[in-house]
């Protein structure tokens, strides 16, 4: 039995639909997900970074309320 490198992997991971895991697909799928997460990191780190800013949408709805 001859054993493989661990760097010989396939060029591209296939989901379990079998489509690129990558591709942006509209609709119901496994990529939805994955996209979907990376876009909500996104928004996350864009929102930190204007809140370092000064720009707090956060604390301004929360002076209005106090």
């Amino acid at each position: 039995m001859e054993s493989r490198p661990a760097t010989d992997l396939p060029q591209v991971a296939k989901a379990y639909n079998g489509v690129d895991r990558n591709s942006f697909l509209f609709g119901w799928n496994p990529q939805a997900e994955l996209w979907n997460g990376r876009l909500a990191m996104i928004g996350f780190l864009a929102y930190l970074l204007w809140d370092l800013g000064g720009y707090s949408v956060l604390r301004n709805v929360l002076h209005l309320i106090g």
